[in-house]
């Protein structure tokens, strides 16, 4: 059975867009370069970020065709990460709403990749 091991975002700038989620996760990279950097958490999740203008074979697609979603415990943690995430600036393209599948908001990284905060509603937590 194959596993994904890790995610990867393709960026314009690792520099950048490491800082920015440097700042977003408040750790450190394990791994970083000026064309690649690696977050790796606890739960053994790892986020790649490699510069677009290096990967093989070339990048043929742009930025929001797909989401990291990150689980919150309830709406108000919602509220409160939105809130913080607009106070630093990040672009909200949906305000926390109620949808068929919890509460849930989304904001822009510098790439334009897309980052949902969401809360499952509670008939999906069985």
């Amino acid at each position: 059975m194959l596993v994904p091991q890790f995610t990867i975002l393709y960026v314009t700038n690792p520099t950048r867009s490491a800082l920015f989620y440097r700042e977003l996760f408040g750790r450190e990279p394990v791994e970083e370069s000026p064309t690649f950097a690696m977050f790796v958490f606890e739960s053994g999740a790892r986020l790649a970020l490699w510069s677009s203008a290096t990967v093989e074979p070339a990048v043929t697609q742009t930025a929001g065709a797909m989401e990291l979603a990150f689980a919150l415990p309830d709406d108000a943690a919602v509220d409160r990460q939105s809130a913080e995430w607009q106070a630093r600036g990040l672009t909200l393209i949906q305000a926390p709403t109620r949808m068929e599948f919890g509460y849930t908001c989304m904001a822009l990284d510098p790439d334009g990749h897309r980052l949902r905060l969401y809360c499952p509603a509670p008939e999906l937590l069985g």
